[in-house]
């Protein structure tokens, strides 16, 4: 009787803290809800690209919010690259790259991407989100410091708190509190200082060629997250190292394989040869996670050769870019950033960025509200983001749709 009362009694204890626990996640989904926060995923039917199908929707819908900067996600001779290395190499490696899980095409992806930044070596990973978590923990000791822009992406802020260097965060883009942080932090042995070279959120570009002069004055070195530049910005393409003529100057660069080249997975990092051999035998994401699948790696190889071989599909983003937000301010929009193909329309009401959105979409416009936590409260946007892929007519169509949205919700007259 007894064994049977304990077991009752356990039994019920487990009961009321799974409802508990249950009710505690409602409460926080349903605070998520009221706040206008709630983030759903609609369900495209189709290939990515400028023109998609997406699930409840009719006809042909505009896509103006995917990272696929270059239109390099659906590129034939991407698809076949990715076709062949299937057929090829097989679905996946089962194993991580120290094991059995490195193939030839693993070594020349990194080979080509080390010749495409001009740097010594390349190490792939799984995500750059990975990339970011696997090299601060390696880099930096307890007796050195990281300054990092208080805007950088969440997988930087992560990947800092996994290591054990003092963190100094300087406020966004400011050259004197970046300075202010320097000198504080001069005692310590090594110093890094991490800024993402375009801002997802805002779509501005970080003042690279000041932080590198203050990281020289102060005897720093430089990192830069470029998973929002590699491919499309400067003349050929490189990055915003090579936009603002400070490639010689920046000594590690983190980038993804999920945007610009080729859109489907993985993350790198390339720098000084030292560097990435310590990272091959410490970093923890690319030791203790699977290599990268075959037909990811022959699509973005594909993707970067196409690159190395002409400055003409990253050229052609720029125009486009302009077309759209010069259409969008002369019809009483706010849109952040400059010159970058990232084209944030400002709402600052979350509510109001979810409504929008669902307007467009109705108009076949594929674009999705952004708000807290996403971006800090009171600076709600919706963020369009342009693609070589597009035409001017599309850009135009998306223009006019926002026009007739932002009139019937008051934000333009």
């Amino acid at each position: 009787q007894r064994s049977c009362l304990h077991f009752t009694t356990r039994l019920s204890r487990w009961q009321y803290c799974k409802q508990s626990a249950r009710s505690v996640l409602e409460h926080e989904l349903e605070t998520i809800r009221t706040g206008g926060t709630w983030k759903g995923e609609r369900i495209i039917t189709s290939k990515q690209g400028p023109h998609i199908n997406v699930d409840g929707s009719r006809g042909d819908i505009l896509n103006f919010c995917a990272n696929n900067y270059l239109g390099l996600s659906s590129h034939p001779q991407v698809v076949e690259a990715g076709i062949e290395a299937l057929k090829k190499y097989g679905a996946g490696l089962s194993s991580v790259r120290f094991i059995c899980g490195t193939q030839d095409i693993h070594k020349d992806l990194e080979q080509k991407l080390a010749k495409f930044h001009e740097r010594e070596e390349c190490i792939l990973y799984a995500s750059c989100f990975d990339a970011n978590a696997g090299l601060f923990e390696v880099l930096l000791g307890p007796d050195d410091a990281v300054l990092s822009d208080e805007l950088n992406h969440a997988s930087i802020i992560d990947g800092i708190r996994l290591c054990r260097a003092k963190r100094f965060r300087y406020k966004h883009m400011d050259l004197n509190d970046l300075e202010t942080q320097l000198k504080q932090s001069q005692s310590s042995r090594m110093r890094l200082v991490v800024t993402d070279g375009v801002f997802s959120m805002d779509g501005d570009v970080a003042p690279l060629k000041g932080i590198c002069d203050l990281a020289e004055q102060y005897g720093a070195l430089v990192f830069i997250d470029e998973c929002h530049a590699t491919g499309f910005m400067g003349p050929r393409g490189r990055g915003t190292d090579e936009l603002l003529g400070v490639m010689d100057r920046v000594h590690i660069v983190n980038s993804t394989l999920g945007k610009a080249l080729g859109g489907a997975a993985g993350g790198y990092t390339v720098g000084p040869k030292p560097l990435i051999d310590l990272l091959r035998q410490r970093s923890r994401p690319y030791l203790f996670s699977n290599s990268l699948p075959p037909p990811v790696v022959g699509c973005a190889t594909r993707a970067v050769e196409l690159l190395l071989a002409s400055n003409e599909i990253a050229q052609s983003v720029g125009a486009k870019t302009m077309r759209f937000r010069n259409k969008m301010t002369e019809a009483g929009f706010t849109i952040s950033g400059s010159a970058h193909p990232i084209c944030p329309v400002m709402l600052g009401d979350a509510r109001l960025a979810s409504l929008m959105a669902d307007d467009m979409l109705k108009l076949g416009v594929y674009v999705i509200g952004f708000s807290y936590p996403v971006v800090p409260k009171g600076k709600a946007r919706i963020r369009v983001q342009i693609s070589a892929a597009h035409t001017d007519q599309d850009i135009d169509r998306a223009v006019d749709a926002f026009i007739q949205t932002g009139r019937k919700h008051g934000v333009v007259s």
